[in-house]
């Protein structure tokens, strides 16, 4: 099973958003998915409560559940505030970690003290654990657009992607759904901005 962790210490930096939606990417294309919603505001499992049956499945993983049964891949959604052993111990499960960072001064500086205690960490020194990072909501032609992608140009890790504000996310998430479960003319735009962030995804499968 492989598993992604999406963690930033951050609340609000996009974590639910892009846990739901690498979800509903990887089940779109028939894999067997499951959420771990450890957020204190439990958003992904309310979606995951509104999402139509018609759709593909997106299981739903608690906290004290080693796995899922036959799940081929794992999404935490981790809660603001990570670190510590809770850090660590998330970590050891992950394959790879994406750290989502807001177009904010105050989520900038979060995230650089967050990827600096990341870059630390033993699953990570040593291989174990893939780490990229994702700008959220990003507003064409805004001085705090520019200085976020100032800021994530500088750092050493995969720039995964930049995912530019739009109702897309937001009324998909009405429904239960993600961008992978539009109608492509609905969400060409925005799904051309996760074309390396999806590659990267099924890039060194263990």
């Amino acid at each position: 099973m492989q598993t992604i962790l999406i963690a930033n210490p951050k609340g609000g930096s996009g974590k639910t958003t892009l846990s739901t939606n690498i979800a509903g990417y990887l089940a779109s294309r028939g894999h067997s998915v499951a959420i771990l919603d450890l957020d204190r505001q439990k958003s992904a499992t309310q979606w995951l409560a509104s999402r139509p049956s018609s759709l593909p499945t997106i299981g739903s993983l608690y906290a004290g559940v080693e796995k899922p049964a036959a799940a081929d891949w794992l999404v935490i959604d981790s809660p603001a505030g990570l670190h510590g052993k809770n850090l660590e111990h998330a970590l050891k499960l992950a394959h790879k970690a994406i750290v989502p960072i807001a177009p904010s001064l105050f989520d900038i500086q979060a995230s650089r003290e967050f990827l600096e205690i990341l870059s630390q960490e033993k699953a990570v020194r040593k291989g174990k654990t893939f780490v990229g990072v994702v700008g959220m909501r990003m507003a064409p032609h805004t001085r705090a657009a520019t200085t976020l992608e100032q800021f994530i140009a500088k750092l050493d890790l995969p720039v995964l992607a930049y995912l530019r504000e739009t109702q897309a996310y937001v009324n998909a998430a009405f429904e239960g759904k993600t961008l992978f479960d539009l109608p492509h003319y609905l969400a060409e735009r925005e799904l051309e901005q996760w074309a390396y962030l999806l590659n990267w995804l099924e890039e060194n499968q263990s």
